[in-house]
């Protein structure tokens, strides 16, 4: 996730998310994730501090400022890069499975804040002004189940 100025997301050259001050929130899902995780993911992404409070200290979340978030589908994010020269996806969930939990975490985001969205499987153009830049990856591991 990246703290910007403004960001937007564009398929065949028409803006279809856009957003003023807040967070561009690049998702990867991975194999095994689920509800809970996305639940989980929505709660950080929006409580996140990573706004400046009037002493200059990140110590604002994006519900503090009323800032707005655009997600944008990003599966390269999961990829294996550990070895080679070519980046492997066997983590990364099926595509069925990635646009279901993509879709599911926007509609917890929106349920918390003004959220604009990529569109999962297209080919995107994304713009953004990065302020600072000040950019976090946040991972929600599963939770041990007994």
């Amino acid at each position: 996730m990246q703290r910007v100025n403004e960001a937007s997301v564009s398929v065949d050259k028409k803006i279809i998310g856009k957003i003023d001050r807040g967070i561009l929130a690049l998702i990867g899902v991975e194999r095994g994730d689920g509800e809970e995780e996305a639940q989980r993911l929505a709660d950080r992404i929006v409580g996140y501090r990573i706004f400046n409070d009037a002493a200059g200290k990140m110590n604002l979340s994006l519900q503090d400022v009323g800032g707005e978030l655009l997600a944008v589908p990003q599966f390269t994010l999961v990829a294996d890069t550990k070895s080679g020269m070519r980046p492997g996806f066997s983590s990364g969930a099926a595509p069925v499975d990635g646009e279901k939990m993509f879709l599911y975490l926007v509609a917890q985001l929106q349920s918390r804040s003004r959220v604009a969205a990529g569109l999962f499987g297209a080919d995107m153009k994304v713009s953004l002004v990065n302020d600072g830049p000040v950019t976090f990856w946040l991972q929600v591991p599963p939770r041990n189940r007994s």
